[in-house]
């Protein structure tokens, strides 16, 4: 009798254990299908452009839909998934982001186009916090700091997704691009989506009473270092969002690079970004989250100092790369952080602190180069990296 006890014990066991690696497929599935449609879109801003005949500034506003949508539904989805569960809410969110990417194209002017922005930019940002949120879950339950590579899948997702549009945009019009994405974003979901609706989202080990992602009331305390993580969160999106608009400009116009080269430049962070994701974990588990946090700060500060200030195209690319890969796993980490601390809120927080760094960065930065110039701009991406660093240091205990 006691032998069919373990048995059944360890038979259970090795099922939940199944169950967890099946979840984090699903789950890295999810991270990569957002990032292959954000990015699917965002190489058809110049043809949706031409087809609404908006201005340049027009569009500028327009755009600001993406943003705003994602920023209003942000906390709200953290409370969604306190009620409903984060597992259904990610596959209601990527139904709601596959359906609403074919919207754009049809669009024809910029107010209309702005408004279907809203509604993409609530799917986007929700879908975010969601499955964000079940990520904190698991790797809670798993005990292994694996959040990085939840966030290196959306990166290969965003360079796939990027190349695939480069591909076929002489030979596809936007609606037929935009709505191929929303066929493929509406099978992975299904597929994927099964995984998630079926397991339930997992418990730590050592606390079987606790309700994942369950809503909580953060105390003052806990609020601060929620806020505090969303800060690194904000310091690292800032470096990214001025890398992705900036970069090109400065490699062409302050270092003569061809327009091929310079090109090149955010292709070179976004790579480096990748692989410091893909060996995030493996780092974690070496030196802990403080250390990851001061060290990826600290190099991203060197590397962006390298990156705005060197007298060559070269030198100047390989800037960007240690600036990827310094501030790799700055974000997922600060991410994972505030969900363990306040649950689907804390992610929500941070989520939009960090939003909110992304949509600072490029106007800060040309704000900047007017005042002085793009170089001396795109040091400040040096300082809230270097920040960023000093904020994990000085609440290493508070946080611990």
């Amino acid at each position: 009798m006691p032998q069919i006890n373990k048995a059944r014990s360890h038979s259970a066991v090795r099922g939940s254990r199944s169950d967890l690696s099946r979840l984090r497929i699903a789950l890295t599935v999810f991270f990569a299908l957002d990032g292959f449609i954000f990015a699917g879109w965002v190489v058809r801003i110049p043809a949706i452009k031409e087809r609404t005949g908006a201005s340049a500034s027009a569009l500028g506003l327009a755009l600001l839909g993406v943003s705003a949508g994602a920023v209003i539904t942000m906390m709200l989805t953290g409370r969604l998934c306190g009620r409903y569960g984060t597992h259904r809410v990610t596959v209601a969110c990527a139904v709601l982001l596959s359906l609403s990417v074919a919207l754009p194209p049809l669009t024809r002017s910029a107010v209309a186009l702005g408004t279907v922005l809203l509604l993409f930019g609530a799917a986007y940002g929700s879908l975010n916090v969601a499955f964000n949120s079940a990520a904190v879950d698991l790797v809670a339950a798993l005990r292994r700091p694996i959040m990085p590579s939840f966030h290196a899948a959306f990166s290969l997702g965003g360079m796939i997704g990027a190349g695939l549009g480069g591909l076929v945009a002489g030979s596809l019009s936007p609606v037929r691009h935009l709505f191929g994405l929303t066929l493929i974003g509406l099978l992975v979901t299904a597929v994927a989506g099964r995984t998630l609706l079926r397991i339930q989202p997992p418990s730590a080990p050592e606390d079987t009473t606790h309700q994942p992602s369950a809503p909580r009331r953060p105390n003052p305390r806990t609020r601060g270092l929620v806020i505090t993580f969303g800060l690194i969160a904000l310091c690292t999106a800032y470096g990214e969002g001025a890398l992705a608009d900036w970069s090109a400009l400065h490699l062409e116009h302050d270092l003569d690079a061809a327009p091929g080269v310079a090109a090149v430049g955010y292709s070179c962070f976004a790579l480096a970004m990748t692989i410091g994701r893909l060996t995030g974990t493996r780092l974690l588990e070496r030196l802990g989250q403080t250390r990851t946090l001061v060290g990826g700060g600290a190099t991203a500060a060197l590397g962006m100092l390298l990156g705005a200030l060197a007298p060559s195209v070269w030198a100047a690319l390989l800037g960007f790369m240690i600036t990827g890969l310094g501030l790799a796993n700055l974000f997922p980490v600060a991410v994972e952080r505030a969900g363990r601390l306040a649950g689907p809120d804390g992610v929500a927080i941070a989520s939009t602190l960090g939003y909110g760094g992304m949509l600072l960065g490029p106007p800060a930065i040309g704000f900047m180069a007017d005042w002085f110039s793009l170089p001396a701009a795109l040091t400040s991406v040096a300082v809230l990296a270097a920040t960023a660093a000093a904020i994990a240091l000085l609440t290493r205990r508070a946080a611990g």
